[in-house]
């Protein structure tokens, strides 16, 4: 009997001596569209009776981001601003796009005071702790700069800032680090014809654009595609937060491949 009990005491203290390490929680997903003005999500997204005035209201009603393209084309207005704060719940955040003087006209070069014009009608979303990250897109055929990328890397505002080359030549382990260096998130773009997007993670986020499918019809995402999308990001979210926005608006793609993959990752 004696015996017996020795031997229990010894498995005791010997699972007393095991530390339960607690699985570490997982990284917040947000996933949405690149904008959400768009004719033909009427009847898809938007029901037949309400108003435009109201879409982003309802389009809020299913994700808790959205990616703002407007403002690669011209600046917000502060009142708009303002009013897309209003009509979002709170936790819901904008990521928004650069205005593309900086990016195509300018090309990185002397933006300064432009970067300041950018950010000033955006100051609501700011007060508001509303403001994503900012997309920084260049142009098809603005190769890789070095003294362009630094001198950019110097004038950012604080915050996210996530910058999509669709160049080849940028996609270099040396140009992944200066980023990494800076906490600037390699945007992922997703797209058929660029196969030189890697999946790099140069931030401890990370921000995808699903610009066009490649095995549905149209550029729409295939339910396959979304799957092997969901177990990726599954694996990311373990380490890294992630944003991930639905560009192909077309035929209301977005919206639909969207809440598809917030399904698969068990948001929907």
């Amino acid at each position: 009997m004696g015996g017996q009990c020795d031997e229990l005491g010894q498995v005791v203290g010997l699972l007393a001596s095991f530390t339960i390490t607690p699985t570490p929680p997982m990284k917040p997903v947000r996933i949405g569209c690149s904008g959400w003005m768009y004719d033909d999500w009427r009847g898809r997204l938007y029901p037949e009776h309400v108003r435009k005035r109201r879409w982003l209201e309802v389009y809020a009603e299913h994700f808790d981001t959205v990616e703002v393209n407007s403002t690669f084309y011209r600046l917000a207005r502060r009142d708009a601003v303002a009013g897309w704060v209003e009509q979002t719940p709170a936790g819901f955040l904008f990521a928004v796009k650069a205005s593309r003087y900086l990016t195509h006209v300018k090309r990185l070069v002397d933006i300064g005071g432009g970067i300041a014009r950018f950010y000033e009608p955006l100051e609501p979303m700011r007060d508001a702790g509303r403001l994503g990250p900012i997309l920084w897109q260049l142009p098809e055929n603005f190769h890789r700069d070095d003294q362009r990328l630094e001198d950019w890397l110097e004038v950012l505002p604080s915050g996210r800032h996530t910058i999509e080359f669709r160049h080849p030549s940028w996609f270099v382990p040396e140009v992944l680090e200066v980023l990494r260096s800076r906490g600037v998130a390699l945007t992922i773009g997703d797209h058929p014809q660029r196969s030189f997007q890697t999946y790099d993670a140069t931030a401890d986020w990370r921000f995808i654009r699903f610009h066009y499918g490649s095995r549905g019809r149209a550029g729409n995402y295939s339910s396959t595609e979304i799957d092997t999308w969901a177990r990726r990001i599954a694996q990311w979210r373990r380490r890294d937060e992630v944003f991930a926005y639905f560009n192909n608006d077309w035929r209301g793609f977005a919206p639909a491949n969207a809440k598809l993959l917030l399904t698969r990752l068990g948001g929907g």
